[in-house]
């Protein structure tokens, strides 16, 4: 397909921060422009490649990073904070819109805090070099960094870590993902992508934990070596997470989750965390309420309940279920006073349709995913429930990813519901 440059006018972001333009034969997509800035872009079918901004928008400032225009991590870095913000709380209420909701979506809370406590490098190997980095906008190339401002302090050594870790299984040539995890005990690091390692790589490897002082360094969940234990704190409880388990991006964002699912189902005294994954809710709800956590990942819940095991916390109960496929009935989710459930960005689809059917009093959701999280929260509102609030939290700064945490009431019964919509 033939290349050629034109003129464009951008009418607005979409929902990956690339500017939208209206050429010829439909929209044309193209990162690092604006809304209201006319552009020079190199077009390719529907995807533009920005050559020159002709007339920036008065939202443009410079980016913060040097890699930016390169490394596909950021998105917007060249957009001023207030518009960044409306653009953000704008895919949310836009997701809503779309699935025929209108309520009021409370302002985008900043929850960067000190950054990224945690990041996946990817690491390749051309002409036997380890090439780490993140990869480019629209591709599965390498962009080699040497920092990155959007990670906490304590990620300070990852990269140079990672690296090490990388070159120390060159000669495999297989492609690496390095996911690094910052604790209270130091760097936390499991490589994903490499086969079974040889007696001389693993020995190597353990040799560079130490050198970096790593806290744990595994390969696929399998620990090769604990130094110290990759202690978290959440709530009261000490929590030691298994290798390469979900933990939200940063402390201020899982900081303010939590704190909005505490206030939102203050007083209840039987909880559901559905999705719990290591406990992020569950172990403070916890000090209040008992709960029951129900996962698919063994590991994650085992870790948990251990944590759960110190002073401080009333009765805690784990399950493993697969919620996809098997989401709680009606009659289980009765027994509960009230739900939370946060499930990955593909949402609950089968467990909100079951809520929709129980008569649980209070339902909080928590969500990365704006699509998925309306098409949920219409079912529970179709059901009976009523939409009280909903607040989008930003610990993904520069990106189009955004959390969001709402709070829902039963105010009609679900029969009733049903009969009235009949």
């Amino acid at each position: 397909m033939s290349h050629l440059c034109q003129s464009l006018s951008i009418e607005r972001l979409g929902s990956r921060g690339e500017g939208i333009a209206r050429g010829e034969n439909g929209l044309i997509f193209i990162p690092y422009a604006l809304p209201g800035e006319k552009v020079i872009a190199e077009i390719e079918g529907s995807r533009g490649s920005l050559i020159e901004v002709i007339e920036p928008s008065r939202a443009r400032i410079s980016p913060s990073c040097a890699y930016f225009f390169q490394c596909g991590g950021c998105a917007v870095q060249m957009l001023k904070a207030s518009s960044y913000a409306n653009w953000k709380r704008d895919l949310v209420i836009k997701a809503l819109q779309h699935s025929g909701l209108e309520p009021d979506v409370g302002e985008l809370v900043d929850a960067h805090g000190e950054g990224r406590r945690r990041a996946t490098f990817h690491a390749r190997y051309p002409q036997g070099r380890a090439q780490l980095g993140y990869t480019r906008m629209r591709s599965h190339a390498i962009v080699e960094i040497e920092s990155c401002p959007v990670l906490a302090p304590a990620m300070g050594i990852a990269l140079t870590a990672a690296r090490a870790l990388a070159q120390a299984l060159v000669s495999s040539g297989k492609p690496l993902d390095i996911l690094v995890t910052a604790t209270q005990a130091g760097l936390d690091i499991d490589l994903k992508g490499h086969g079974p390692l040889s007696g001389l790589q693993v020995s190597e490897l353990v040799r560079i934990a130490e050198a970096h002082d790593l806290a744990r360094l595994s390969h696929h969940g399998t620990v090769l070596i604990t130094r110290r234990p990759p202690l978290l704190v959440m709530g009261k409880a000490l929590l030691v997470p298994p290798p390469g388990a979900f933990l939200q991006a940063t402390e201020k964002g899982e900081a303010e989750l939590a704190a909005g699912v505490l206030a939102w189902l203050a007083g209840a005294g039987r909880v559901a965390d559905l999705f719990s994954g290591v406990g992020t809710f569950a172990l403070r709800l916890a000090e209040l309420a008992r709960v029951a956590a129900f996962d698919l990942d063994e590991a994650a819940l085992q870790a948990l309940a251990k944590a759960a095991k110190g002073p401080g916390f009333k009765d805690v109960r784990v399950a493993r279920r697969d919620l996809f496929k098997s989401p709680l009935s009606t009659s289980e989710l009765n027994s509960f006073e009230a739900v939370v459930f946060d499930p990955p960005r593909t949402g609950a689809l089968a467990q909100a349709r079951a809520l929709a059917e129980a008569q649980v009093p209070m339902v909080v959701a928590v969500s990365c995913n704006a699509e998925s999280f309306a098409r949920d929260a219409a079912i529970l509102c179709a059901g009976g429930y009523e939409l009280l609030g909903l607040t989008p939290i930003d610990q993904f700064r520069h990106t189009p990813h955004v959390e969001i945490l709402a709070g829902f009431r039963r105010t009609i019964k679900s029969g009733r519901k049903r009969r009235l919509l009949g």
